[in-house]
């Protein structure tokens, strides 16, 4: 009984290291639905389930938080345009250690669209 709490035991211990750590700089493709692209970048930093970072694109930089849960990954990030301003929200899972994908919503009211991602070596 004994060696088998010990074994249930180190197995619990090892889940955590076969986490996905997405730390790092990772170039984005969004499609928006109804048309419109870009490929901003992502400059991120994992603290356990914890992301912050740097959005970056033609019209400047914003921060972004998240979260990370077993390979499903939240991003969002607070902008402006045109006055008005949104969140984004990408939403999606780790497919490879450096490949992402989801969807993306700008609320309020604002399209949406789909995402992947390859981090940069």
């Amino acid at each position: 009984m004994r060696l088998r709490l010990l074994v249930l035991f180190a197995a619990l211990l090892a889940i955590p290291a076969l986490a996905a750590d997405i730390s790092g700089t990772w170039q984005f493709s969004v499609d928006i639905d109804g048309g419109g692209h870009g490929d901003p970048t992502f400059v991120l930093k994992q603290a356990g389930t914890k992301i912050t970072g740097t959005f970056k694109n033609p019209q400047g930089e914003t921060p972004v938080t998240g979260t990370l849960t077993g390979n499903a990954v939240k991003l969002e990030r607070k902008g402006e345009r045109d006055g008005q301003a949104f969140t984004a929200t990408y939403a999606g899972k780790v497919d490879a250690p450096d490949k992402m994908s989801g969807t993306v919503a700008f609320s309020p009211d604002g399209p949406t669209g789909k995402w992947t991602a390859t981090r940069q070596k």
